[in-house]
This record gives structure tokens, C-alpha cells and sequence, in this order.
């Protein structure tokens, strides 16, 4: 049977083939059919010759192939047929689909919806054939009648692309079914239903089935819908990203989900790669991706932003044609992070409204993190954006060598957080990927090196976490001994902080130290100063890290070692001895810079003790050679006065004059060095060594002995310097003096501490250092006398006291807390001279301000910050004691001398250790706190439970006292720098309170109570007092009732408070009002997306999510309004005052019309505007608008006003003329704000049918219409005027000239 039909195929005409094939029955054909299929004999033309016999235009051929194509579907589904059978009959299929008639092709679909529904697919090869057949059935015009009524094939085929994406797809179809797709022509609404269907099918597949089902959903995307495709996917991982972090927050889970997540990040790569390679391929992709972040931007950005969306971005950046838009989105979305988390920490009404969102930074390190699992395409992406954050946000300017910030704190903070996001990203990159370690080191280095003039701190403090987290890996690296070549041409702060950096890889490679070593000793011999400096710098920071064999262990000499986490065995038996060599070297090669320039042997001097601290070994050679140094300038004769050399601490060079020796510090150093020698070297000392060493020791003890008994018997006269003597700036002999008398004051100084330090509470060593200080007092008064005198002030060599902070701790605690009755006598010698009690508290204030203003201090372990953090302990307990037991009031009672008391200078010295603290030591607040208990009655377990809340609370209540019995004097006896001081104090410890504690309120409301209970006439006492209110009450809640409280003061009296502070305080609640309507618009944007992108979703949110935000947003306006209508009636004297409010009143009505735009974005929905937005415009229209045109005119009139100016003022006209315009400037902003509100109320009405221009009232002053007698007046005034001035001089016709315009202008 099938041979003949075979053979009838081959005839020419079909007739005998047609009648042959009718006499078959159907199954027999089909049975046939199934069995050259099954057998694979030439199925192909066999099925060829039934098409052929078989024409459509007859109703007999078209049900046989109905039968044939049925039979053929389930045949390839039922997986009997051999593959290239299976493929031979659909491509046959797929040519004949054209010629089947419409009702055949309807039927045939049908069956496929039918199968899908069901799930009678097998293996769905058959599926190849239907967007053929619904591509076929679009081109039918006829009208196919079916069961919903009459169609034709486009509507038709509308109809089955919905019935297919309504029903319930196989899992393991879905590939097969979103690839189907592609080969279908669809219309806009089509491919929206069908990207929506696979979409929906994500989260029911696993996740190694969705890469080829994104690649195919890509695809797709070709043909319309990409935003909806990237949103879904985005959307998609955002969920599984987030579900996946909350199981691992659970511990029981951390271990059930350990494997999944790295399957998923796996998953998430492969996709962003297939995402890539599409946009590639359709740029369209890639713009669509980029708006849809943006418009994310402006409401919650986690909903477009998430570690996947951002890797995504990343990986995007490797296109050149999206890299630079990439980068400034993610910039602007870090920076609009850190800044709304800013605004939010500070606000408790935007806390109270906005819920905490995940930060845009922790995403990118989570990006960081997951790029472990074979993201290399994010990398590079990575290593860019940390760089451009570091490079963009880093500190921009320096100020004496320390970097500055410029801008408002919030800008500043952000700019710091943003910056330390970029290190934080370079590090852990750093620590997972080795491949691109030398990139980033290479680029740092670069930085370091290339950026002389700005500051690299931040930079510095990354290669030193990188040096410290792999120095092993980064001794073979090249770049670094480059970099040390070019230290002889960088600044000494960049040579210092950089070879800090590098010192845990110079302990373990010796080829890395050898290149340094070689580039030191070159720069030793450098003809510049710097290079000199550095090479100094570079030798010291060598011996501090290298220790000799036998040196005492740091615990030992109480002085970390620096980098502890190199666990390298450098201080072995073979390397100790290397090293001491290596050092001796060293020292060899410094004692030849103490022939140099002053500043070179100032780097030693100062190095020296730290160096003997941490290498003992090594104090022989030191001490010797500070020995050896200090003899230089020492008179041996023990009459002779003075005892030392000062003259040849001097050089002169032709008619310039330096200091060639800075003696005060060589002797700080013996001390200091001599000091720790005796106590740490000494006793462990045996044999002949340790009596030479004894007998070193004794000679410089008898040395400075010496120079402190001729010290205090010298006079005046013996320095050759006295009262008459010359210390002008301007000749050589006025230099040399200054000089000189800068010396001895610190030779001075240093004699004390030395003095102090081997006294053991000897009345007369106390005498000595009392007369010392006498010497130092008569040289300090007679340069700032003349300093006085002179036009300008002197500058001398330097103002720090060469007074070690530890030392001034002692002091201060011998001076005011010792109790000692063996002490007594002795310490009476210094406590009887106020003016030394006075310079100790001063120094100590000096030492606080070193540390703000440099981060260190001067001195020996100046450098060091926990010993600093513990000096800072000392001072201030000593400080809050002498202040509290001595209050400011009975020490002024009794004093006669000029200048701030020691009490007043306590308290000042309290405030900047306070602030210090905060500034760096934030993590030892605690410590620092529980220091300050005088009483130390905690045990130890009290102390625990203690929180720091609670221990500010407790010197919080000390201030408090102290400030409420400085207001219940009397007034004359008020003391406002005291007041100041106090209010500052309490502004600083309040920041350490939880705002959600029982203290905070408790802060508060006492605040509270002394700004109603307390009437003062010190302004700048009530302008801190109120600042402190303010800031104490934003923690609580809005401020803005408080404002209109104010505002209403200010109206009744005038004065009463700085005005200025009050609108500083209502610029705040603006901005926070504008963030807010930014939020919410945004917002509705997102929802508006959302709706175009998954309108199903959307459908329930008719009503926007935000009605209480808009309540918050109105009640904020209303208040602030009322703020305004109180001010804008004040008769405010002119000034800044006056232009800040007309600012700040056109803020509010920029503010205004930005609700008002806001208002006609969600006006479309059925509930129109609420009634509150009705009564806020009416309120703006009858309280604040007429008044700021009133407010206008009178403003105008008073400088209109204003008193002729004087010949003098006249001259200026250039002066004149921009304070004017600077002075106008304010009046046509605002005039045009109030004009932009009324114009989008106009729209708003039209838009709402609710008529709310009834309320708003225009203004006669911008009424320009011309008054016809009134203009006949003025024009025959300016006729008089005329002939008046024709027999006027020239000169007078141009001093009236101004004044006719100024006429002219006032016309309208």
C-alpha cells in the first residue's frame, strides 16, 4: 500500500493518487503512517505524496490532513521516532502549515492549548510547529466562527495567545514554550501577557533551569516589553537575595543554606553574563536598564537597587558606551544614600514617617562578597568605582599640612562615608581576588606618589590595610621598590605615612628593606632639605621595627610594636644579629645629620626616644651620642653663666640669620632618653657594662644638675637680653635675640619636667623649678610685650610647650589632688604662685588643642594614642575636680589679676577634652567615662552593667548644677564665657545620650525649663542655650510648634532671641519637608512604573501608600506658615536678618509649590485632594501672602529711606552699587516663587474642580497699570527739574542724575 502510493506520487497529476487515498479509511492511512515513522523508512515522502494527494481546497483532502497532522504530533511527542525522523516530519509540517485552511489551523492550536493544559506533551518537540501555525492563522482575513462568536485570524490567534498564557505550564515546558515565542509576530499587548506569564514562572522552576530561560525571556525582549523584562528579573533575584539573607541570619540555618548560596550566586553570574551579551547585541536593553534604576532613584531605591542589579551594573561598565553613565549613577546613589540616612539619624519626625531602608553601600560590599563565585566580570567594575569614590569624595584641601573639609557638616560627613566606602571596596576585593592585587597596589602607589599637593591619608591608611593583610604575597611585588625611588621628591608627611604602611613588608623581605635602605642613604646626602628629612624620617622608623637580640619585650617597655599581625619570626638569634648590625649602621649614618640644617636634627631628637623604647639594645649607642651632642653646647665651668652655649646655637649667613641648633629639644631628648634609661636599662645592667653605663648616666644627671643651679642664678643680663634689648623681626640682632629667648624658655621647661621627674616631693628641687619657671616668665612676658608693641604680631619659631603630656598630667594631679601629708610642704612652694598653677592648666589646654587640630600630639609618646587616650583620662578627671571643688564664682571673688581664672580655663580645657574624646576615641567612651568617676566606688561587676547613657547622665547633672548657680546670681556677677563654655559642655555630652532613654527627655525638659525660666540679655548665651534646645528637641520630634512659639515671641519683642537662629532652624524643617516631597513623588513615579510594568500588581493600589506622610507634610507647611505670618509682621531691623527671611520665605513657597506639583501628580485618582490641602492653600492665601508684599514694600521703603551717602561713600560707587544689587536680589526671587505657586494652584484647580484660587488674593504692588494724573504729575516735576538745572554746573547735574531715575523706577 504504501509502494503504491509512493508510485501514484510520482505521476504527473494527482487524480489517480487523490481517488487511491479516498478509498483508504483514515485509520489505515494513519496506521501506515505510524509504521514507516516507527521503522523510519522514507516517512518523508511518504508523507509528501499524502500532502500531495491531499489538496485543501477540497473538504476530503483538508480532514485527511487534519488526521495526518494529528497523528504526526502525537507520533513526535510519543519519543518512538528517531531524531532525524522526528526532525524530517516537522520541518515537513511547518512547509504544509501555510496552505491549511483557517478552521483546520484553529483546530489544530486548539489541540495544542489543549495538550498544554492538560500536560499531554511528552517531550514537547512537537511545539516547533505551533508559531507556525499561529503565524499562519494571523494571515487569514476570513471570518472564523467559534465558540466566543466571529473572528478573524489576528483576533483568533489574540484569543489563543491568551487562552496558552492562562493556563498552567509543565516545568518542564517552559523553556520550550518563552523560545516558542520568539517566532511569533506579537503585538505590544501580546508580548506584555506573555513576558508577564514567564515572569510568573520563575519562582516555580529551579534555579538551574532559569539562566536558559532568561537567555530565551532576552531574546524575546528583542520584540518589545525590555523594561518589564529587566524589571522582573531584577525584581526576581531581589526577593531570592533577600530570603536568602534572612535564612542565613538564622543560625539553626546557616548550615541548610550554606550549599543553595553558592549555587544562586553561581546562577546570578551566569545571568548577568547572558544580560550582557544581550545588550550588547541590543543597546536598547541597556538604555531601558539604566531608566529603570534612575526612575527607582527618586522614591525607595532598594526597589531598583539590590546586589544584583548592581552587579549587573558593573558588569555593564565594560561597555564603553554605558561606562561613564554607570558610574555616575552609582556615585549619585551612594552619595543619596549616605545623605538620607544622615537626614534620618538626625530627625526623629522623618524617623517616625520613613521606615530604615538597607543602605546602597552595604549592597556593593555584598556585591564584594558574592564576586567570589566566578564574578570576574564585576571586578574590573569594582576596582573603578572604589577609586572613583576615594578620588572624588576624598579630602580636598590641606591647612598646614592637615587635610580640611569644606561644605556643611552633612556634605562632609557624606563625602567621609563615601570615601570610605571606595577604601572598603579596594580592600575586600583585595582580599578575594589575587588576580587583580597588583592593580590595585599599582594604583594606589600611583596616587601616593603623583599626588604631592592634595592630601592621600586616605590612600595611605588603604596600602597600609593591604600591606597588612598580605605582606607575604607582596614582597615580590616591583611597584613598591619603584615607588621607593621616587622618596627623595615627596613630601615628609607622604614619606612618613607611607613607609608606616609598608613596614610589616619590610620585617619579611630583605630584598624589599635593601632597596629602601639604598634609596635613604642617597637621599642623606640629597642637596634638598626634604629628601634629607626624609631619609632621617625613614632611618628612625627602620630602627623602631627591627630589634636587636636581647631588647626588652614591649610589653616590658609598655609600647606596642606596631603592626602585630605579621606573624613572621623576625627576632630569631640569626635576624636579631643582623639586626644589630644592620641598626648600628644606621645610627652611624643619623649622627652625621646632627651637622645639618635645625629641622633635620629636630626629626632626631624627637625619633630618639621612641627608638631607644622599642630597641634597648640599641641605648648605648644613643645616649652616648646625646651625650656627645650636648657637650657641644655646655659650659664646663661651674661659675660660669650662663651654662650654655646659646650663641652657638645661631647661624648667621651674610644678613641672614637661622637656628643652626635647636638646643631646647636636643636637651628634651636627654631627659626624656636619660629618664627611661635609669628606670628600664640600668637595673638589668651587670658587670663592667652596667658601670659603664651608670657612670654615662651620672655624668648627664650631673650635667643637667649643673645647667639647672646656673639657670636659676642667671639673670637677665647674663643672656645679654633684658627689657631694652632689641627683638624686632625686621633686623638681624631682633632675630637672633628672639631666637635665643625662644631657647631658653624650652631649656626652661625641659629643667622643670627634668626637675620634677627626680624630685621625690623635695622642697627644694620645687623651689628650683619655681624659679625656673620664673626665668621662663620673665623671657614669655618680654616677647609679648614686644610683640605687642609691634605693628604686627611676632611670629616666633614655635609655640608648643616642650612639656610632655604625661608630665602635665602628673602635675596637675600634684598640684590639685595630692593629699599626701608628706607632700604637703613641698607642694605648698608651687601651689603659692598662682601664675605656675595658671601656666600648668594652660599647657594642658594646649596639649587638648594640639591633638584636635593634628590628631598628636608634641612629645614623647605623642604619637601614640592609647597612652594618649590615658593622659586625656588623667587631665580631665584633675580638671572636672579642680572646677567642681573650686567654682568660677569664689575664685573671681578674691583675684585681682587680669585674664580668665583657673577654674575658667579648667572648664574651658573640659570642653576640648570632651570634644577630643568624641572626636578620637568614639569606641572608648565607656573607658573614658568610667575614668572620670572621682569616687571609684563601683566594683567590678557594677561597672559592667553601667551604660554610657548612664555614666553622661552623671556628669551631664555636675554642669547642670554649675550652670543653674551661675543663672541664680546676680546679674553683674554672670559670667558668660562660663556660661558658654557650660552650654557647649552639655551640647557635647548630650550626644552621648540614647534619644529613646528616660535621660534624654529628662536633658529635654530641663533644657526646656531654663529657656522659659531664665531671662537674660546675653545674646550669645541665648543663641548656645537655644541651639542646644533645638538640637536636643529634633531628637525628639519635630521642631516646628516650637518654631511658631518662637516666632510669635520675636513679634511681641523684639530682640527677645536671635531671629537668625530661629530661621536657621526653620531652613531645617524645610529641607526635611522637601526630602519628604521628593519621597513621595517618587514614590508615586514608582508606583506609576510599576503599574506600566506589572499592571496586575498595581491594580490594588488605587489609593496611594502614603496618606500619612501627606498629613505630616501638610501639618509641617501649616505651622511653618503661621512660623512666617508671626515674622514677616516683625519690624525687623535691616541687615542679614532681613535678607535671610526673604529667603527663607521664598524656600517655603518653592516648598509649597513642590506639594502643590505633587498634588496634581495623584489628583487623577478617584479621591481627588484631601480637605487639608484645601485649608493649607486658604491659609497661605489669607496669613502669608498679602504680609510678604506688605513685608516687600516696607523692606524697599527702608532703604529707600536710608540717609544720603557722604562725599567719602560716594567715591565707592562700585561698592555701593553690588551691595545694592545684593541687598534686591532677594525681593524678585521671592515675587517670582509666590507667582510659581499661584500658577500650579491655577493648575491644580482646573485639574481638582475644587477652586482654590478663591483664597489667594493678588497684590496691588503687581498691579502694573499706568495712572494717567499721576504720571502728568511727575512728568511736570521732571520739566521744573529741567530748568532748573540748565544754569546748574555739570558736576551737580551728575550728582541729580541718580535721584531722577530712582523717581522714574517708582512710577510703577
Amino acid at each position: 500500500m504504501d509502494l503504491k502510493i509512493l508510485s501514484l506520487a510520482t505521476d504527473k497529476t494527482t487524480d489517480k493518487l487523490q481517488e487511491f487515498l479516498q478509498t483508504l479509511k483514515t485509520d489505515d492511512l494513519t496506521d501506515l503512517l505510524q509504521s514507516q515513522a516507527v521503522k523510519g523508512r522514507a516517512v518523508g515522502a511518504f508523507l509528501r505524496a499524502i500532502f500531495k494527494g491531499s489538496p485543501c481546497s477540497e473538504e476530503d483532502g483538508a480532514l485527511r490532513r487534519s488526521k495526518v497532522y494529528s497523528c504526526c504530533i502525537q507520533l513526535i511527542e510519543s519519543g518512538e521516532l528517531q531524531q532525524e525522523v522526528a526532525s524530517e516530519i516537522i520541518g515537513l509540517l511547518m512547509l504544509e502549515v501555510h496552505h491549511l485552511p483557517g478552521p483546520l489551523l484553529v483546530e489544530l492550536a486548539s489541540e495544542f492549548v489543549s495538550a498544554i493544559r492538560e500536560d499531554r506533551l511528552v517531550n514537547g518537540k512537537s511545539l516547533e510547529l505551533l508559531p507556525v501555525i499561529l503565524t499562519a492563522l494571523a494571515t487569514k482575513k476570513e471570518v472564523l466562527t467559534c465558540g466566543k462568536g466571529d473572528l478573524n485570524g489576528e483576533e483568533y490567534k489574540r484569543q489563543l495567545i491568551d487562552s496558552l498564557c492562562s493556563v498552567r505550564w509543565a516545568q518542564r515546558y517552559v523553556i520550550q514554550l518563552t523560545s516558542m515565542f520568539k517566532d511569533v509576530r506579537l503585538t505590544t499587548e501580546e508580548m506584555d501577557l506573555v513576558v508577564a506569564k514567564v515572569l510568573a514562572m520563575f519562582p516555580k522552576l529551579n534555579l538551574q533551569e532559569i539562566p536558559p530561560l532568561v537567555y530565551q525571556l532576552l531574546v524575546l525582549s528583542s520584540k518589545g516589553s525590555r523594561r518589564r523584562v529587566l524589571h522582573g528579573i531584577i525584581a526576581f533575584f531581589r526577593e531570592l537575595d533577600k530570603q536568602h539573607s534572612e535564612e542565613q541570619s538564622g543560625d539553626e540555618l546557616s548550615e541548610l543554606v550554606a550549599a543553595p548560596a553558592d549555587e544562586l550566586y553561581h546562577v546570578e553570574g551566569t545571568i548577568i553574563l547572558h544580560i550582557v551579551f544581550a545588550i550588547k547585541l541590543d543597546c536598547e536593553l541597556g538604555r531601558e536598564l539604566l531608566k529603570h534604576v534612575k526612575a527607582g532613584q527618586q522614591g525607595d531605591s532598594s526597589k531598583s537597587l539590590c546586589p544584583f542589579s548592581i552587579a549587573l551594573l558593573l558588569s555593564l561598565t565594560r561597555m564603553q558606551r554605558f561606562e561613564e553613565q554607570v558610574f555616575d549613577l552609582l556615585k549619585t546613589s551612594v552619595v543619596k544614600s549616605f545623605k538620607d540616612l544622615q537626614l534620618l539619624q538626625g530627625s526623629k519626625f522623618l524617623q517616625t514617617l520613613v521606615p530604615q531602608r538597607t543602605c546602597v553601600s552595604s549592597m556593593i560590599l555584598e556585591v564584594v562578597k558574592n564576586s567570589v563565585h566566578s564574578w570576574d566580570h564585576v571586578t574590573q567594575g569594582l576596582i573603578e568605582l572604589g577609586f572613583i569614590l576615594m578620588d572624588s569624595y576624598g579630602p580636598k584641601k590641606t591647612l598646614d599640612g592637615k587635610a580640611v573639609e569644606t561644605g556643611s557638616s552633612l556634605s562632609k560627613m557624606t563625602n567621609q562615608h563615601a570615601c570610605k566606602l571606595g577604601a572598603n571596596i579596594l580592600l575586600e576585593t583585595f582580599k578575594i581576588h589575587e588576580m587583580i592585587r597588583q592593580e590595585i597596589l599599582e594604583q594606589v602607589l600611583n596616587r601616593v606618589v603623583t599626588r604631592t599637593s592634595s592630601p592621600i591619608n586616605h590612600f595611605l591608611d588603604l596600602l597600609s590595610d593591604i600591606v597588612t593583610y598580605a605582606p607575604l604575597i607582596l614582597q615580590s611585588c616591583s611597584k613598591v621598590t619603584e615607588t621607593f625611588d621616587c622618596l627623595s621628591f615627596l613630601p615628609l608627611q607622604t614619606v612618613q605615612g607611607l613607609l608606616k604602611a609598608v613596614q610589616p613588608l619590610l620585617k619579611v623581605s630583605m630584598s624589599v628593606r635593601d632597596s629602601l635602605i639604598l634609596v635613604l642613604r642617597k637621599a642623606m646626602f640629597a642637596s634638598q632639605l626634604d629628601a634629607r628629612k626624609s631619609a632621617v624620617a625613614g632611618f628612625l622608623l627602620l630602627l623602631k621595627n627591627f630589634r636587636v637580640l636581647g631588647s626588652l619585650s614591649s610589653s616590658q617597655c609598655s609600647q606596642s610594636i606596631g603592626v602585630t599581625q605579621v606573624q613572621v619570626d623576625v627576632h630569631s638569634r640569626y635576624n636579631a644579629v643582623a639586626n644589630e648590625t644592620f641598626c648600628l649602621e644606621i645610627i652611624d649614618s643619623l649622627r652625621r645629620c646632627l651637622g645639618q640644617q635645625a629641622d633635620v636634627r629636630l626629626l632626631l631628637y624627637e625619633g630618639f626616644y621612641d627608638v631607644l623604647r622599642r630597641n634597648s639594645q640599641l641605648a648605648s649607642s644613643i645616649m652616648q651620642t646625646l651625650f656627645s651632642q650636648l657637650k657641644l653646647f655646655y659650659e664646663p665651668e661651674p661659675d660660669l653663666l650662663p651654662p650654655l652655649k646659646l650663641g652657638a646655637c645661631v647661624l648667621t649667613q651674610g644678613s641672614q640669620i637661622f637656628l643652626q641648633e635647636p638646643l631646647d629639644h636636643l636637651l628634651s631628648c636627654v631627659h626624656h632618653c636619660l629618664a627611661w634609661y635609669k628606670n628600664r636599662v640600668i637595673p638589668l645592667q651587670q658587670g663592667d657594662e652596667g658601670e659603664e653605663e651608670e657612670g654615662l648616666c651620672r655624668e648627664l644627671d650631673d650635667m643637667l644638675e649643673s645647667i639647672t643651679v646656673r639657670m636659676v642664678k642667671s639673670e637677665l643680663e647674663d643672656f645679654e637680653l633684658d627689657k631694652s634689648a632689641d627683638f624686632s623681626q625686621s633686623t638681624s640682632v631682633g632675630i637672633k635675640n628672639h631666637i635665643c629667648a625662644c631657647l631658653i624658655m624650652g631649656v626652661c621647661e625641659v629643667l622643670i619636667e627634668y626637675n620634677f621627674s627626680i624630685s621625690n616631693f623635695s622642697k627644694s628641687k620645687f623651689e628650683e623649678i619655681l624659679s625656673l619657671f620664673t626665668c621662663y616668665k620673665k623671657f614669655s612676658d618680654i616677647l609679648n610685650e614686644k610683640a605687642g608693641k609691634g605693628k604686627t604680631k611676632m611670629t616666633s619659631r614655635t609655640n608648643d610647650s616642650l612639656l610632655s603630656m604625661k608630665f602635665v598630667s602628673d602635675l596637675l594631679t600634684a598640684l590639685f589632688r595630692d593629699s599626701i601629708q608628706s607632700h604637703e610642704e613641698s607642694l605648698s612652694v608651687l601651689r603659692s604662685s598662682n601664675e605656675f598653677m595658671h601656666y600648668a592648666v594652660n599647657v594642658a589646654l594646649q596639649k587638648v588643642q594640639q591633638l584636635i587640630r593634628r590628631g598628636h600630639v608634641s612629645g614623647p609618646d605623642g604619637q601614640n594614642p592609647d597612652r594618649i587616650f590615658h593622659n586625656l583620662c588623667d587631665i580631665t578627671r584633675v580638671l572636672l575636680w579642680r572646677y567642681t571643688s573650686i567654682p568660677t564664682s569664689v575664685e573671681e571673688s578674691g583675684r585681682k589679676e587680669k585674664g580668665k581664672s583657673i577654674s575658667l580655663l579648667c572648664l574651658e580645657g573640659l570642653q576640648k577634652t570632651f570634644s577630643a574624646v568624641q572626636q578620637f576615641y568614639q569606641p572608648r567612651i565607656q573607658q573614658f567615662l568610667r575614668a572620670l568617676d572621682v569616687t571609684g566606688t563601683e566594683e567590678e561587676g557594677e561597672e559592667a552593667g553601667v551604660t554610657v547613657t548612664q555614666r553622661a547622665t552623671f556628669q551631664i547633672r555636675q554642669f547642670q548644677r554649675s550652670l543653674l548657680n551661675l543663672l541664680s546670681s546676680e546679674e553683674e556677677d554672670f559670667n558668660s564665657k562660663e556660661a558658654l563654655l557650660l552650654i557647649a559642655i552639655l551640647s557635647t555630652l548630650s550626644r552621648l545620650l540614647e534619644p529613646s532613654s528616660a535621660q534624654f527627655m529628662q536633658m529635654l525638659s530641663w533644657t526646656s525649663k531654663i529657656c522659659k525660666e531664665y531671662s537674660l540679655e546675653d545674646a550669645s548665651f541665648c543663641k548656645s542655650l537655644m541651639s542646644l534646645f533645638f538640637s536636643l528637641h529634633v531628637l525628639h520630634k519635630s521642631p516646628v510648634t516650637l518654631l511658631r512659639d518662637l516666632s510669635q515671641d520675636i513679634h511681641g519683642q523684639l530682640g527677645d532671641i536671635d531671629q537668625l537662629l530661629v530661621l536657621s532652624q526653620a531652613e531645617k524643617v524645610l529641607e526635611e519637608v522637601d526630602w519628604l516631597i521628593a519621597k513621595i513623588k517618587g514614590s508615586v513615579n514608582q508606583e506609576t512604573l510599576s503599574a506600566e510594568v506589572t499592571p496586575e500588581a498595581a491594580s490594588s493600589q488605587a489609593v496611594p501608600s502614603s496618606p500619612l506622610m501627606e498629613k505630616a507634610i501638610i501639618m509641617q507647611l501649616g505651622t511653618l506658615v503661621t512660623f512666617f505670618h508671626e515674622l514677616v509682621q516683625t519690624a525687623l531691623p535691616s541687615g542679614s536678618c532681613v535678607d535671610t527671611l526673604l529667603k527663607d520665605l521664598s524656600k517655603i513657597y518653592s516648598t509649597l509649590t513642590a506639594f502643590v506639583k505633587y498634588c496634581l501628580q495623584v489628583c487623577q485618582s478617584s479621591r481627588g485632594i484631601p480637605n487639608t490641602v484645601e485649608k493649607l492653600v486658604k491659609l497661605s492665601g489669607s496669613h502669608l501672602t498679602p504680609l510678604c508684599y506688605s513685608f516687600i514694600s516696607y523692606v524697599q521703603n527702608k532703604r529707600n529711606n536710608n540717609p544720603k551717602c557722604t562725599e567719602k561713600e560716594k567715591a565707592a560707587t562700585g561698592t555701593i552699587m553690588a551691595k545694592v544689587l545684593r541687598e534686591t536680589k532677594p525681593i524678585p526671587n521671592l515675587v517670582f516663587a509666590i507667582e510659581q505657586y499661584e500658577k500650579f494652584l491655577i493648575h491644580l484647580s482646573k485639574k481638582s474642580k475644587v477652586n482654590l484660587m478663591q483664597h489667594m488674593k493678588l497684590s496691588t504692588s503687581r498691579d502694573f497699570k499706568i495712572k494717567g494724573n499721576i504720571l502728568d504729575m511727575v512728568l511736570r516735576e521732571d520739566e521744573e527739574d529741567e530748568s532748573e538745572e540748565g544754569s546748574a554746573p555739570a558736576h551737580t547735574e551728575q550728582n541729580r542724575e541718580p535721584a531722577k531715575k530712582k523717581r522714574k523706577i517708582c512710577l510703577s
